[in-house]
């Protein structure tokens, strides 16, 4: 399992954190381990998911991803 720590724009609230939460939790391999506003950190097996689907996830929900 790779760890990997995002900041995530356009976050305001607890439902913006249930809808990023909700959205890493559906990809495969990965293990999310903390959602607040405006980051998140999460495992995920590099065999099953990539940095790129992970962005993507958090980009369809709605919000901009950038690894820190």
């Amino acid at each position: 399992m790779e760890e990997v720590s995002l900041r995530i724009a356009g976050m305001s609230c607890g439902g913006c954190v249930n809808s990023v939460r909700t959205a890493l939790a559906r990809l495969p391999g990965v293990e999310v381990r903390e959602v607040e506003v405006g980051r998140a950190t999460l495992a995920y097996d590099p065999r099953l998911s990539t940095p790129e689907s992970i962005q993507s996830a958090i980009v369809k929900a709605g919000f901009e991803a950038l690894t820190v």
